[in-house]
């Protein structure tokens, strides 16, 4: 569920993770919070939004309310120097309950940094089956492109036909955790070196809100 950064270094780059299914604890949502967990390791503070916590209104631009659940989802993106996002394969590509989280990214058209520009972005997915898993880290990655994020140069497609995560949360194929730990890691280093950039840019967007 969306809650506190779970690292609280001043100088800790944010890493928001975004993803998972309508049930909590998928496998999934498993594979985000490791992800999630290697990157605190790597020096990032974490905020995760799980399936649950990301079950909004369909986006809708000409409606102007907005739930609280997507205002902090949006806040959070809009902080975030990195970001982490895990979708299930459906149907050969990313779930409607991720790809409507993500259309909520339009209300940032207009922000300095806008859309996921100057953040790094790892990509996760899950399906039963390596192909489907493939197909769909690919549709996740245009995407992540199309909303000028910069995908991390590894990204983790996972079989969960031969790959299971435990309750606490570890994959049973240790080549899982090394991605994951390796993409995670990307993601911390690629916020760290574009953080300056980042808060450079978000500067005109502090001065016009404080104004």
């Amino acid at each position: 569920m969306a809650g506190e950064p779970t690292n609280r270094k001043p100088d800790a780059p944010l890493v928001v993770g975004l993803g998972g299914t309508t049930r909590e604890g998928s496998s999934t949502e498993l594979a985000l919070r490791y992800a999630l967990k290697e990157a605190e390791k790597a020096g990032a503070h974490t905020i995760l939004f799980n399936g649950p916590s990301l079950m909004m209104p369909m986006y809708a631009p000409e409606v102007p309310h907005r739930t609280a659940e997507a205002r902090e989802l949006i806040a959070a993106l809009r902080a975030a120097d990195g970001i982490v996002i895990a979708s299930p394969a459906y149907h050969g590509s990313i779930s409607g309950l991720v790809k409507n989280a993500l259309d909520y990214t339009e209300d940032m058209r207009n922000d300095a940094a806008a859309y996921l520009d100057g953040r790094a972005v790892g990509c996760i997915t899950c399906a039963y089956g390596p192909q489907a898993a493939g197909t769909t880290l690919v549709a996740l990655r245009s995407i992540v492109h199309a909303l000028r994020g910069w995908p991390t140069p590894l990204g983790v497609g996972i079989n969960s036909l031969t790959c299971r995560f435990s309750p606490n949360g570890g994959p049973s194929d240790g080549a899982v955790g090394d991605q994951l730990k390796i993409m995670a890691t990307q993601v911390t280093q690629g916020a760290f070196a574009m953080r300056g950039g980042l808060a450079a840019a978000k500067e005109p967007d502090r001065l016009v809100s404080a104004s």
